[in-house]
């Protein structure tokens, strides 16, 4: 909805009048989270002394830390201790093939080029769309969004990540040659006007999109081991963040390279089939995935409740001997009803 009124407002009090209302919700929040009473939640110590056992699941997993009270929280905390844990537990997990290579895909995967500042600039100086038009596009792709969400929630969790990536690659580069016809103007001629090409070609995009973005999500989340959840997870959407702005500037230097100005849209096409092709080369990496995008959302959760059924006990029982208290986490959130804070 803020994009649609945000047009609509650009049309009525300007670009600096929406930035204005734009910068007052952000410093709403700010001044209001000033009063909000937070007490910070640290971790109890287990009978034996020492807190819990961070492992990781698997053979490639990192080995088990034991973290004590002083370095992971309690009145001791010695902050540049927890730093370094956590900074040898993040490069140790990062170290092994089994997350790296999933990393690596996804980086690969997101920082295709995007042709998207000089269609921006086609919608608006070409085909005369104002601020309040593109506003709605926004709000429609908000709306598919949700659509793409629902459909991945209800019908895809069960299918293997990869297979998801696959095929949503597959389709989207077809899908976003069509953009070709509006360039072209060829849709004219089908008879299709600018406006509702435009609606049907974004909306169909975004929903296909949503749902190959939801996957990575599930992926990043599996690659966690306990321990470590909120660093690496950290890390791996920095990942995805950077490589989408990687992408974002090599189409930029695709546009400058092949002429594509505000004004001059003759080589567009050329830009267009640069950029959709190219999306389909992470998909010769693929194979990259196999340890752990070979499984649905659902069944993770399950083999993960059989392997903290079955093993667990096991290592807990060689573990308590040795002084230590296992405990064992699933998903970031501990097991034990003493702890209640997540990692993720």
């Amino acid at each position: 909805a803020s994009a649609y009124y945000s047009g609509s407002l650009i049309e009525s009090v300007g670009p600096r009048g929406v930035f204005g209302y734009a910068a007052f919700l952000p410093l709403a929040v700010a001044i209001i989270a000033i009063f909000i009473d937070e007490e910070p939640v640290g971790r109890k110590s287990s009978p034996q002394g020492d807190a819990p056992l961070a492992f990781g699941g698997g053979e490639d997993a990192p080995e088990a830390v034991v973290v004590s009270e002083g370095e992971n929280g309690g009145d001791g905390e010695d902050i540049f201790a927890n730093l370094k844990q956590q900074t040898e537990l993040l490069w140790s997990a990062l170290s092994l093939p089994s997350i790296y290579k999933p990393v690596i895909f996804i980086f690969l995967w997101r920082s295709t080029p995007t042709a998207d500042g000089a269609f921006l600039f086609f919608l608006t100086n070409d085909l005369g769309m104002g601020p309040e038009f593109l506003g709605r596009i926004r709000l429609a792709c908000a709306a598919a969004s949700l659509v793409g969400v629902f459909v991945y929630q209800n019908f895809l969790r069960t299918v293997p990540i990869k297979t998801i990536l696959f095929w949503t690659s597959l389709i989207s580069a077809p899908l976003g040659l069509t953009q070709l016809l509006l360039i072209t103007h060829a849709n004219r001629a089908l008879g299709i006007p600018d406006g509702a090409f435009v609606f049907g070609d974004d909306v169909a995009l975004t929903v296909l999109g949503q749902v190959a973005f939801m996957p990575t999500l599930v992926l990043a989340a599996r690659l966690c081991p306990p321990g470590i959840e909120s660093t690496l997870f950290a890390t791996l959407m920095s990942v995805n963040n950077f490589a989408s702005t990687v992408g974002t500037e090599v189409g930029a230097a695709l546009t400058k390279t092949l002429g594509v100005t505000g004004t001059d849209f003759s080589n567009l096409g050329l830009l267009t089939v640069i950029c959709n092709v190219s999306s389909l080369y992470p998909l010769f990496f693929i194979g990259w995935l196999d340890e752990v995008g070979k499984t649905g959302e659902i069944s993770v959760e399950e083999e993960m409740g059989n392997i903290v059924e079955i093993v667990v006990p096991h290592i807990a029982g060689e573990e308590v001997k040795n002084g230590a208290e296992l405990v064992p986490q699933i998903g970031g959130v501990s097991k034990d009803p003493d702890r209640s804070d997540e990692s993720i």
